[in-house]
């Protein structure tokens, strides 16, 4: 693919903890991340993959969209972030700069062939049973899963909830000391209602 030039390259690709420094697979994750949303511009690449799979299955939907309306909203870079989360793929309906695509399977009596194409859109469903059966989990144990598959699915959650933009701060042209200094009479203030004032003041700028 062409790529133009970026300033700076943030991924945050497998699995891996820091047990001597007591952080947890997840810790190690969110603090990638972390470095990455903090550190990159718009001139970035970031690559990410399936954040939010350390936790639990609402707190990491939750991270993972929020994620990535803070790239969007917040620092504007290419980014590529792969997940199994079905539920955010819809952010495509509401993000413009959002485009999603998936890598082709083809599937035949249960058993899948990996393509290793790009194509546009969103899968339209997760193939763990089938990789599990590959990797030679027992059968029943696989007939097992299924079962609580479709139950899982019969109870699916709702689509994401619309994207809204994230509001950068508005700042006023005139600080509220300087909308304090401008409706201050000093001839008409007593010494202590000064004093007052002045403790006030030091307040708000601390």
């Amino acid at each position: 693919c062409n790529l133009c030039i970026f300033d700076s390259i943030f991924t945050r690709i497998g699995a891996s903890d820091d047990l001597l420094k007591g952080q947890s697979t997840f810790m190690v994750e969110m603090s990638e991340t972390n470095r990455a949303l903090r550190n990159a511009t718009s001139s970035s690449l970031l690559i990410f993959d399936e954040i939010g799979r350390g936790t639990a299955t609402y707190d990491g939907m939750a991270l993972a969209q929020a994620i990535i309306e803070f790239i969007v909203s917040k620092i504007h870079a290419k980014t590529m972030f792969s997940t199994h989360y079905h539920e955010i793929t819809s952010l495509v309906s509401h993000i413009e700069s959002v485009k999603n695509v998936h890598v082709s399977v083809k599937e035949k009596d249960g058993l899948i062939t990996f393509l290793y194409k790009v194509q546009e859109g969103e899968m339209d469903k997760s193939y763990g049973i089938n990789v599990a059966r590959l990797a030679g989990l027992p059968e029943d144990l696989l007939e097992r899963a299924n079962e609580i598959l479709n139950h899982f699915e019969e109870r699916k959650v709702d689509d994401a909830p619309v994207f809204t933009p994230i509001k950068k701060e508005e700042k006023s042209d005139k600080s509220e000391v300087e909308e304090m200094i401008r409706k201050i009479d000093p001839l008409t203030l007593s010494p202590l209602e000064a004093l007052n004032m002045l403790f006030e003041m030091k307040k708000k700028v601390k």
